[in-house]
Order: C-alpha cells, then sequence, then structure tokens
C-alpha cells in the first residue's frame, strides 16, 4: 500500500468519524423529509407537465381525425360530383392526416402510459413521506427519552451514593447507640428500685426486732413472751396431774403390742 493511500484512507476515515459524531438524528429526520417534500414538488411538477403534453397530444390526436373525416367526406362529394381528380386530391390530404393521426395515436399511448406511471410514483412518494412523518415522530420521540435517560444516569452517576449510604449507616448506629443506652439507663434504674425496696424490706425487719425488744425490756423478764433461756438455765414446768396415766397407757400400749409380736411368732 503506497503512502498516499494510507493519507487517503486516514483522511477518510476521520472525515467520516466528524460527520458521524456532526449527525443529529433529530435534524436528519427533518433534512430528510424536506428532501422528500422537494422530490414530491418537483413530481408533481412532473405529472402536470405530461398531462398537459397528454391533452395536448390527445387534442392533436382528435384534429387530426377530424381532418380525416373531413377530407373523407370531400372525397365522396368530389365522385359524386364527378370530379375524379378533386377526389384523389382529397384523398391524399386524408392519407396526410392519417399518417400524422397514427403517429400521434403512439404518442398518445406513450404519453398515457407515462402519466400512469408517474401517477403510481407520485402516491408512493406521498404514502412515504406520510410514513416517513410518523417514523420521524416515533423516533423523535425515542430520540428524547434517550436524552432523558442519559441525563438521568449522568445524574446518578454524579451523585456521590456511597458517601450517602455511608452517612445512613453511621446515623442508623448512633441510633442504635442511643437506644441501647436509654434501655441500659431504664435497666438501671429498674435495679436501683429494686435495691431500694430490698433496703425498704430489710429496714422493716430491723425495725419489728428493735420493737420486740423494746417490748420485752418495758414488759420485765417474767411476762416477756418466748423469751430465750440462757445456757445453764431451767424453767420449772409445772406438773400436770394427767402426766402419770398417760405415761402408764403407753406403757402398756407396749407391753400389749410385744405379747401380740409373740404370739404370732
Amino acid at each position: 500500500m503506497g503512502l498516499f493511500d494510507r493519507i487517503r484512507r486516514v483522511v477518510s476515515s476521520n472525515l467520516n468519524d466528524m460527520v458521524s459524531k456532526a449527525e443529529d438524528p433529530e435534524k436528519m429526520l427533518e433534512q430528510a423529509i424536506l428532501e422528500m417534500q422537494e422530490d414530491l414538488v418537483q413530481l408533481r411538477q412532473g405529472v402536470a407537465q405530461a398531462i398537459a403534453a397528454q391533452k395536448r397530444t390527445e387534442k392533436q390526436y382528435n384534429d387530426a381525425q377530424n381532418e380525416i373525416n373531413k377530407w373523407q367526406r370531400n372525397a365522396q362529394l368530389a365522385l359524386q360530383k364527378g370530379d375524379e381528380n378533386l377526389a384523389r386530391q382529397a384523398l391524399e390530404r386524408k392519407k396526410s392526416f392519417t399518417d400524422s393521426g397514427s403517429a400521434l395515436k403512439e404518442s398518445l399511448d406513450q404519453q398515457t402510459t407515462q402519466v400512469e406511471t408517474l401517477k403510481r410514483s407520485l402516491i408512493q412518494l406521498e404514502s412515504k413521506i406520510s410514513e416517513a412523518k410518523t417514523k420521524k415522530e416515533m423516533l423523535k420521540a425515542r430520540i428524547t427519552a434517550a436524552k432523558a435517560q442519559e441525563q438521568l444516569q449522568g445524574m446518578v452517576r454524579g451523585m456521590n451514593t456511597s458517601s450517602a449510604m455511608s452517612a445512613f449507616e453511621r446515623m442508623e448506629e448512633k441510633v442504635l447507640m442511643q437506644e441501647a443506652r436509654a434501655q441500659s439507663a431504664g435497666e438501671l434504674a429498674g435495679a436501683d428500685l429494686e435495691t431500694q425496696f430490698a433496703k425498704l424490706e430489710a429496714g422493716s425487719d430491723v425495725d419489728d426486732e428493735l420493737a420486740a425488744l423494746k417490748a420485752q425490756m418495758t414488759l420485765g423478764p417474767a411476762q416477756a413472751p418466748n423469751q430465750p433461756q440462757l445456757p445453764g438455765q431451767t424453767t420449772a414446768q409445772p406438773q400436770s396431774s394427767t402426766s402419770t396415766p398417760k405415761s402408764e397407757e403407753v406403757v402398756d400400749a407396749e407391753l400389749e403390742s410385744l405379747r401380740k409380736q409373740l404370739d404370732n411368732m
């Protein structure tokens, strides 16, 4: 590959890249429709010209047919009058118009075919333009949506989401710590209340015992109820008159039980 070919290829690729970047889809669609409408105008003008030429040729053909019919009548009239030479001249004029009419008929047929073709092309072009306009609106809507999405993605990329989420996590951790401190404070407050009530219960027992001691000291040793005995101190128990009989009954019952056991052996 020669140097100039490489340079040409590089220049062409750079130009194509620049053109591709410079192409705005929305503007290109507008330009394409404008060009199609210009073609439509030219085609309409061509169709109009073709129809006008067809009409003119058709008129000429009809005039030629009229001339043919006229000279045919003239030739017949000349023969009726016995003027064969005049009849011959009339037939020669008729032949001239007949040849002209044949040429006009061929041209008219070609023009008719051309006009029909142009009309079909015009209808197709109008349909294509209408379809292109519909597609243009759809593509414009898609382009607008794509641009909006691209801007949204750019905004999302520009957001510092990680730092924001980190801030939320830090705040959540602080809230959890604050809740934990509040729960701990509540538990400590409950423990303090329980301790205070325990102290009140212990103090009540001591107060009761102190009141009992005061009552004993006030009543004296003889009247103190349930007074504990000191070591070596004996308390005189009054003898009951029924204690001896009860003991004898117990002994007799045990003897009776032993006798029964001996009898059963």
